[in-house]
């Protein structure tokens, strides 16, 4: 296509029926419209027009207006009208000299001024000059670890997320205080957003193995000593059972001082010497040069000293897996029963297939043959081939090779299947009522509908919240992506709200195929809408657990600059990904430039 008038009358046709089509398609929306916050007016109708213009087909429009040099709308959901006018306004004044000024609307400046303002508002003023904020997954450790807190705030935490699927009120008054009180002492403002669990369906226990844990040191390829064993012990009363912690009498921890001796004898009746390195906020950290095997019931003495013992309290038991394979069945059953693995007879022959109970046993019945099911993130998939009100039994058919490990409270996913679950639980409610008084956002789990939002909303107005709490929309099924555009048009009805691309459960729903067209399309539509979006799960995850990040983290953290926010999850290293991830974010803003997208017909977000 060249500059000759009838390419560009053809452009000018082309711009003029799609503008006129979203001038059609606005009052059906009206109701929608007007019904959202005075804030979001104008994005509510900007995100109208966006998702009306994504019901045609413009690649061949795009390509024509790139070759005279003008924008292909790629980047233009903030402002979209605004751009098609704009576009044919200076079309009409190359071909005939004439045309008038489009009328003011969402424009450039205006879009990026509507979701800075939307996203200052959520989240708070951003840290020095770094636009995207950083949201941390509090441990457990944050409520009796002020240094931990305080070392998170240092390095560049904006927003503290604590899961309400773990824990419970007095754990997350302490780490919320202990958020506060380091925000404070930095001069700056930390916001506390908490997740309702929500409806996951996981995985039920599994038949626990001993209650031993094994702590060893670290040799070289010698066996020469590295790294000595550490052992870290609690007062019994703050024992997270999550943890490798050993629990121990509180008033006998508080006798402890740095050097101290501890004696003992692990399970094999082998003796063992610890050397207390650090004692501090309820917690005993020692060194020890050999192996050792602990259980419950071992007596520790200070200094020797048979006067000064305690016992090991109450260990977690080791926790045991399925192992599957494809080609397997795996029971999925609705009692309560401990999993167990295959049994077999001594001539190999199958007695009983594996079987593991499921924590939702609202989708017995529900469930249909033939239908797709994936559990822990997709690592293991299969097919259902048996369906009844109690089970359902699923025939792997991917799993790595020489087999994988199912455990307890793991994540089971339907991609195709409708099991009509809502959103807010009735444990969600219960913890609302903490949220509500001493958190600034609440993160709504597994929304899938105009429903699910509209069921949280009643109960932000029955605690008088609705407009004192922000509301990031977790978007995680399928049903949520298709359902998209009615989500935030319902959702909107409050000024503060965002939301988070949980890619983790998304790309299981979605498909891995799927899930960068997935992730795409909801940042252009939430961009339509001027509303903050989380880049969330996995972000730097080996680097926050394992102390070294892999080269796609690095890539994947520098495309998190499309967003508002990133999302890290907790670890052992998290001070470090908190730190690279705040250099990557600052260092890289200035140099970001977002590569040119086509916009072919989609209406996947349009139920």
């Amino acid at each position: 296509m060249g500059y000759n008038k009838d390419n560009i009358e053809q452009l000018l046709s082309r711009l003029d029926w799609i503008i006129q089509d979203l001038e059609t398609e606005e009052p059906s929306f009206r109701e929608s419209i007007d019904s959202v916050a005075p804030c979001h007016r104008k994005s509510a109708l900007n995100l109208v027009h966006y998702t009306t213009l994504r019901k045609h087909d413009i690649t061949e429009l795009q390509r024509g207006l790139r070759k005279l040099g003008l924008t292909g709308f790629s980047h233009a959901e903030g402002h979209i009208k605004w751009s098609l006018v704009r576009a044919r306004f200076i079309l009409e004044r190359f071909l005939n000299g004439t045309g008038s000024e489009p009328e003011t609307r969402v424009n450039v400046d205006k879009a990026h001024e509507l979701l800075t303002d939307h996203t200052l508002s959520l989240f708070g003023s951003r840290r020095g000059g770094r636009r995207v904020r950083i949201m941390v997954t509090q441990p457990t450790e944050s409520a009796f670890d002020y240094e931990l807190v305080h070392s998170m705030v240092e390095n560049g935490m904006d927003c503290a997320r604590i899961n309400c699927a773990h824990d419970g009120p007095e754990i997350w008054e302490k780490i919320i205080g202990n958020v506060k009180k380091a925000a404070e002492e930095a001069g700056r403002t930390v916001k506390i957003a908490m997740d309702l669990a929500g409806p996951k369906i996981r995985t039920g226990i599994v038949t626990p193995g001993p209650r031993v844990i094994k702590i060893g040191p670290k040799l070289d390829k010698r066996g020469q000593l590295l790294v000595p064993a550490r052992f870290t012990f609690v007062a019994e009363e703050h024992h997270d059972s999550s943890t490798a912690f050993l629990p121990v009498d509180g008033s006998w921890l508080k006798k402890l001082r740095k050097g101290d001796k501890i004696n003992f004898r692990d399970t094999r009746g082998k003796k063992r010497k610890l050397t207390v390195l650090k004692v501090q906020d309820g917690k005993a950290i020692a060194d020890c040069k050999k192996q050792s095997y602990l259980e419950s019931g071992i007596r520790l003495k200070r200094n020797g000293n048979s006067f000064q013992t305690t016992v090991i309290g109450e260990i977690p038991a080791l926790e045991q897996s399925l192992k599957l394979k494809e080609g397997d069945i795996l029971r999925i059953t609705k009692a309560v029963t401990p999993g167990e693995n295959a049994k077999f007879d001594d001539q190999g022959n199958l007695l009983a297939p594996a079987h593991i109970s499921c924590q939702m046993p609202e989708i017995f019945g529900k469930v249909k043959l033939d239908e797709p099911v994936h559990f822990d993130d997709g690592k293991i998939e299969g097919h259902v081939r048996e369906s009844t009100a109690n089970h359902f039994d699923v025939e792997i058919t991917r799993a790595r090779i020489g087999g994988a490990q199912l455990k307890a409270e793991k994540g089971i996913n339907f991609p195709q299947s409708d099991l009509g679950i809502r959103g807010l639980t009735d444990d969600d409610v219960e913890d609302l009522a903490f949220v509500v008084k001493h958190a600034d956002i609440v993160n709504f789990s597994f929304v899938s509908s105009k429903q699910d939002v509209e069921d949280l909303f009643a109960k932000l107005k029955e605690y008088d919240a609705m407009q004192k709490i922000g509301v990031i929309l977790k978007i995680e099924t399928k049903p949520a992506v298709d359902r998209l555009r009615t989500i935030l048009l319902t959702a909107m009805q409050t000024c503060d709200v965002g939301v988070m691309i949980a890619r983790g459960d998304l790309a299981v729903e979605t498909g891995w195929g799927h899930m960068g067209l997935v992730q795409e399309e909801i940042l252009a539509v939430c961009g339509a809408a001027h509303i903050p979006v989380i880049w969330a799960t996995q972000v730097l995850e080996n680097l926050a657990k394992k102390g070294l990040p892999s080269r796609s983290e690095i890539t994947d953290a520098t495309a998190s600059l499309k967003s508002e926010c990133v999302m890290l999850n907790k670890g052992t290293y998290i001070n470090n990904a908190i730190q690279l991830l705040d250099q990557i974010l600052t260092e890289m803003e200035e140099y970001r430039a977002k590569n040119e997208k086509m916009l072919p017909k989609y209406e996947g977000y349009m139920n």
